[in-house]
């Protein structure tokens, strides 16, 4: 088998099995065929990705469908939504359509399906009907009309389509088996009576095509090759293959090949829902603020966030294509997102929650703009500058006055490196009378050649812009939310899903446009929101710098009290260490979740825990990948390179090992 074989998914090898056995090329066609009652989510992504997957693959059309087969739920609002997600995401449909442009042709052929005795009008109530329907376990038996003469029967329909019938009063069913174990063959309803607006047919039609009917006779209308739908449609493939097979008489001259229905499994992930009534159950009751809200899984809710476009994608190609149902950690999707914008975003200053610095020793009045470098990841970025004077705003959390000598960050007596600037060492604080530190009072030096261990970044206070920053987190506290009999969902909302803070930024930021993405340096990733202003600037956290949320996991409880006492905690490094062993032999989710370990672990560790390990062999590649993980955390948080951690870096950068490579070509 060649490598090319073996890196096909099972739906390109059903593919390739059918064009070995005959089926030309040129006749593959794909489709993606939303209902408009709601907007796209995360979870549609991977359909799209597939069906349009498969047609940049093989060179083959792919049809944009609107399967519109229900008036009272759909909306021209879906559908503009619908189709500006699918061309944000990159792909380009070769048709637009709908199923209601075949109500015409679908009516003429359940009129042939009656004259062939293999349809017929239901006139009990639902309930009589799912009486005689039966159970899984036991067969259906006939109803009382299910018997009627052809001519009766096309005289009702054609009444049921003139809108002689009040909704409820008739039906028209496809006429196959009452006792078939699978239920969906039981006779299943074709059209029902609904006096609705239809929001293209207009009052055309009272009567409408269910989707198991509509759906694939509108594949064999437009000659799909490979109807691709998800797991939940695996039951309807018999009825799919009844209806399409027992049409193909009516039309086998000019559509003459019957599409072929295969399922994959869809994309379910943790600490998200993904039912559209349940999604619009949080816009109504103002859970959040409409469906574009940076926490909703929406594609239109993922764009205002700040995700691209291929971080989408690139997400939707990590996940594959599985034939089994599973639960895909969100955290991979946040990695996505992490790995394009730390190639595109440009660096920039922020501080969200100050404290006032004065640099005693310099100036009143002088002010310097000083260069600082966009994006060390893309050369083409180039510099900018940034204004420095006598009063600077850092981060709160970025100055104590007593500390360990794991606090890399400004401490009383201790010097920090200002990005892009000067030294400084905090000399004392001023206070106001409940003790608050309102002040820090510090002198700064020229001399930056010197070795210091933290980096802060800060803004001018002079020079500083307000703005209006968003910090979104996970919508929700559980991994399945939805999951828990007898609770609601709602139950499981996390209350810290939106915090809205007033911010500093540097005055680079002044034109910033609605959509343009940053990374505010040591912070996260963040982009313009749509409700920004020219003189109100809204910046959406789209992500931050290393994944929060893998701390937070329970771990299983002891409920033993017989059971021996933990053993004494393991040095943090010494864990490091154990993960970095098998890191090269995990699968990728699987490395991502050690890579947040380690992450999370290198808050216990100081730099003299690391150096040590910077000379490990070469082929001990899983050591120093965590290694190299571990250091850039600590270079974060403000630890200051020097000639060690340059040299480590380098010959990583030259190392056989990818995984490695990309490491250090991050730090």
């Amino acid at each position: 088998m060649s490598e090319e074989t073996k890196s096909l998914n099972f739906i390109e090898h059903i593919i390739e099995e059918d064009l070995a056995n005959g089926l030309e090329k040129d006749k593959l066609r794909f489709r993606f065929p939303p209902e408009p009652n709601g907007y796209l989510h995360i979870g549609h992504t991977k359909a799209i990705g597939i069906s349009f997957g498969l047609g940049e693959k093989y060179n083959a059309p792919v049809n944009l469908r609107f399967d519109d087969t229900n008036p009272a739920k759909e909306e021209q609002e879906y559908v503009d939504a619908i189709k500006k997600d699918v061309s944000w995401l990159g792909y380009q449909w070769e048709n637009e359509l709908y199923s209601s442009d075949y109500f015409q042709t679908l009516y003429n052929w359940a009129v042939q399906l009656i004259k062939d005795g293999k349809a017929y009008v239901d006139s009990q109530s639902s309930e009589a009907m799912a009486e005689q329907k039966g159970t899984p376990t036991q067969p259906g038996v006939d109803g009382p009309y299910r018997n009627r003469s052809i001519e009766e029967n096309l005289d009702l329909f054609e009444r049921m389509k003139n809108g002689e019938f009040d909704e409820g009063e008739h039906i028209l069913r496809a006429k196959i088996d009452m006792q078939h174990p699978n239920m969906l063959m039981r006779d299943p309803i074709m059209y029902r009576i609904l006096k609705k607006h239809h929001h293209r047919t207009g009052n055309d039609w009272c009567i409408y095509p269910m989707y198991d009917w509509t759906h694939g006779e509108s594949d064999y209308i437009e000659q799909i090759s490979h109807s691709l739908c998800s797991l939940e449609f695996k039951p309807h493939r018999e009825l799919y293959d009844w209806f399409k097979e027992n049409v193909y008489q009516y039309a086998s001259n000019e559509l003459p090949m019957l599409p072929k229905q295969r399922e994959f499994a869809r994309l379910n992930l943790s600490y998200t829902i993904m039912s559209k009534r349940k999604l619009l159950k949080l816009v109504e009751e103002g859970v959040v603020s409409g469906w574009d809200d940076p926490r909703m899984p929406t594609i239109s809710g993922l764009r205002r966030r700040g995700y691209t476009p291929n971080s989408i994608r690139q997400f939707i190609e990590k996940v594959g294509v599985a034939k089994r149902e599973n639960i895909i950690d969100v955290s991979l999707l946040e990695f996505c997102i992490r790995e394009d914008l730390n190639k595109t975003a440009n660096r920039v200053m922020a501080v969200l929650d100050p404290v006032k610095v004065v640099i005693t020793n310099y100036p009143e009045g002088k002010e310097e703009w000083l260069e600082a470098e966009n994006n060390q990841e893309d050369e083409s970025a180039g510099y900018r500058k940034v204004p420095f004077s006598r009063e600077i705003f850092i981060e709160k959390e970025d100055f104590k006055e007593e500390a360990s000598n794991k606090f890399f960050r400004l401490k009383l007596g201790g010097e920090v490196r200002l990005k892009n600037a000067y030294i400084i060492k905090a000399e004392n604080v001023v206070k106001d009378a409940s003790g608050v530190i309102k002040e820090i009072h510090c002198t700064y030096s020229e001399d930056t050649d010197r070795k210091v261990k933290g980096t802060l970044h800060w803004v001018s206070i002079k020079h500083a812009i307000k703005a209006e920053v968003r910090e979104y987190d996970r919508l929700f506290m559980d991994e399945a939310p939805d999951s828990h009999e007898g609770k609601d969902f709602m139950e499981f909302l996390n209350p810290n899903s939106l915090k809205i803070v007033e911010a500093f930024v540097e005055p680079s930021l002044a034109d910033a446009k609605v959509g343009e993405q940053f990374q505010f340096q040591r912070l996260g990733y963040f982009n313009v929101d749509d409700d920004s202003i020219s003189d109100k600037l809204v910046f959406n956290k789209t992500v931050g710098l290393r994944d929060s949320w893998a701390k937070q996991k329970p771990k299983p409880q002891n409920t033993n009290e017989n059971k021996p006492k933990p053993q004494q905690k393991r040095p943090a490094i010494s864990v490091v260490q154990q993960l970095g062993k098998k890191y090269t032999n995990l699968p990728e989710e699987k490395q991502l979740k050690a890579k947040a370990e380690i992450q999370e672990l290198a808050k216990d560790l100081a730099y003299d825990d690391l150096e040590p390990l910077f000379g490990t062999a070469v082929k001990k590649a899983g050591t120093r990948i965590a290694v190299m993980i571990a250091l850039k955390e600590l270079l974060k948080n403000g630890l200051q390179r020097n000639d060690a951690i340059d040299e480590f870096v380098n010959k990583a950068k030259s190392d056989q090992n990818e995984l490695l490579v990309k490491e250090a070509s991050e730090v």
